[in-house]
């Protein structure tokens, strides 16, 4: 998985998905200050990068989990994908919104799936954790098996290691905050100095002070 989460991360980089500004920190909703900003939902904007995350995931499924039943999305930004593997591995996909809908049959999990399923959900990219094991919660609720969870990016956060162990799920990820790091150093879009205020940052981002 090491080469697969380098190799990802220069991807990710070269199509600027990735952007890292430890001196000018991004925003992000929570109100944290972050020095990296990721949008894999740039990924499907490039054919060949579009199909190599869709391979790339599908192979993720086929070896840890094995036959499955259903591919659950995590609404919104792991619809795309999460549809194109449903595809590719010719199962039922639906996706789970993060809250139920205000109105008609107020549904939290959109498509058909039956109780029972062994599921797989992907998500994008998992920060806190916190949406995505609702979106786990969702499915364990409709009366269905969830074999695990596998996801672009993960930040790492050390809150998201422990709720998704307390959880029970299994995270796989094809990339990661560590993997980029080290592909941002080497393709000299970082310098090495500044690793240090970025790890930094990832033991306690609600704090993290860039000053």
């Amino acid at each position: 998985m090491k080469a697969l989460e380098r190799l990802f991360a220069e991807k990710l980089l070269k199509v600027k998905a990735v952007k890292i500004q430890p001196t000018s920190p991004f925003t992000w909703a929570s109100g944290w200050k972050s020095p990296i900003y990721c949008d894999n939902r740039k990924t499907l904007s490039y054919p060949a990068l579009r199909n190599f995350v869709k391979l790339e995931l599908c192979r993720v499924i086929l070896e840890k989990f094995g036959e499955v039943d259903a591919i659950a999305g995590v609404a919104t930004g792991a619809i795309a994908q999460g549809a194109l593997v449903a595809e590719e591995l010719n199962l039922p996909f639906v996706y789970v919104r993060s809250s139920p809908k205000d109105h008609g049959l107020e549904n939290l999990i959109e498509g058909e799936l039956k109780p029972g399923s062994k599921v797989v959900i992907i998500e994008d990219l998992v920060s806190t954790g916190g949406s995505s094991l609702k979106a786990v919660q969702a499915v364990r609720n409709f009366g269905c098996d969830v074999a695990g969870m596998v996801a672009i990016f993960t930040y790492g956060f050390p809150v998201a290691e422990a709720a998704f162990k307390d959880a029970k799920v299994t995270l796989t990820t094809l990339s990661n905050y560590d993997a980029v790091l080290e592909e941002a150093v080497r393709t000299h879009y970082i310098d090495e100095s500044e690793i240090a205020v970025l790890q930094e940052w990832r033991k306690d981002p609600a704090n993290w002070d860039p000053k």
